[in-house]
């Protein structure tokens, strides 16, 4: 029997929501805020009544019942370390995004609306592998400094939706499986799947691996020291520098790699820092292959500059050495999330509890 499914992505200014039957999409809408609107809230929490109205409105103008859903899922947002894996909208969950355990986020909302509304009409309420699904080795925690160990804060949903999807394809089981997962958008993460579990990535938030469109990645440790402690910036100014205006946007002022390209065409630096880029993330899936031991069944990269072919060719071109290359270009986070909560639905894994 198919099952219906309501998926919600809050994003800063907009709410993405689908309507799926099984995998099917049959609809979706990006939901856009004004900053006015947005500004009316003193907590992104206080948006919740404000976004769901708008989200049952839309679906009353499409005439869907909503008492038709099987299942509401959201986009996880910033709770404590957790495996990857669906998880249940319990109580101590719901909690954890209502307070912003690692942070406030929009994505924060996910979670809590759809609690609410699969509550109302009497249907199970998911999150699905949230940024800060946390799986890694012991030994990767280290940094060097006891102070600032290394964490995991990274495009899990995306990339274990595509290692799912590699091994179903394969006719494999994703937990029998060594990859390394790409993941290239506004942040970078290079991730090293073993048996089920990311063992360790490069944080694609603000301090690991390759510099991105919007992000440093790691720099020089004296360096950054002495800017700290220039004068010249304020705390904020500096983390801005490095999450937001690094990258790309540093060097060439634009975050859009398709940008980036079109300037490479005539311009030796714009080239430069395209090549710059693609060596970075090549060393990450080094380091990767290295934890992985060399035994590595698939590289597979994904985001949104895996559309770019020479960006991928060149990639495969340093890398290739170590495993074969499949290339899934874009992220599909409506999908994504519905095939995790239809995957605890149709009894293939169980819900996790937080």
């Amino acid at each position: 029997m198919s099952v219906k499914s309501l998926i919600i992505n809050p994003g800063s200014t907009s709410t993405k929501i689908g309507v799926f039957e099984d995998e099917t999409l049959l609809f979706e809408e990006t939901l856009r805020h004004s900053t006015e609107e947005i500004a009316q809230y003193a907590s992104i929490v206080d948006q919740k009544d404000f976004r769901k109205n708008i989200i049952l409105n839309l679906l009353k103008e499409k005439d869907f019942d909503i008492k038709s859903l099987g299942m509401v899922v959201g986009r996880g947002g910033m709770l404590k370390p957790i495996p990857g894996g669906t998880y249940t909208v319990s109580d101590e969950l719901l909690e954890d995004l209502k307070i912003g355990k690692q942070g406030q986020h929009a994505s924060n909302l996910g979670g809590i609306l759809a609690r609410e509304i699969g509550d109302e009409i009497g249907v199970p309420s998911y999150i699905v592998d949230p940024v800060v699904v946390d799986e890694l080795d012991e030994v990767a925690r280290l940094s060097g400094v006891p102070e600032i160990p290394r964490i995991s804060v990274f495009h899990a949903l995306n990339q274990k939706a595509v290692a799912k999807r590699y091994a179903k394809e394969s006719a494999k089981n994703y937990e029998e499986l060594n990859l390394i997962v790409v993941h290239m958008g506004g942040g970078v993460s290079v991730g090293a799947h073993k048996n089920g579990k990311v063992v360790d990535v490069f944080n694609a938030l603000d301090g690991d691996g390759a510099f991105s469109p919007e992000r440093a990645g790691g720099v020089p440790v004296g360096g950054l020291i002495s800017m700290c402690f220039s004068g010249k910036y304020t705390e904020k100014e500096v983390y801005k520098k490095f999450v937001g205006n690094g990258g790309l946007n540093a060097y060439l002022g634009t975050n859009d790699m398709r940008d980036v390209m079109k300037m490479a065409e005539d311009d030796d630096n714009a080239k430069l820092i395209r090549d710059a880029f693609i060596y970075q993330v090549s060393k990450d899936i080094g380091s990767m292959a290295c934890v992985l031991q060399g035994k590595v069944d698939r590289i597979i990269v994904t985001g949104g500059i895996a559309y770019n072919q020479y960006i991928t060719d060149r990639l495969e071109a340093y890398a290739g050495f170590i495993a074969p290359f499949t290339v899934y270009p874009g992220e599909d986070e409506l999908l994504a999330l519905a095939q995790g909560g239809l995957r605890v639905l149709n009894r293939e894994e169980e819900a996790k509890v937080y």
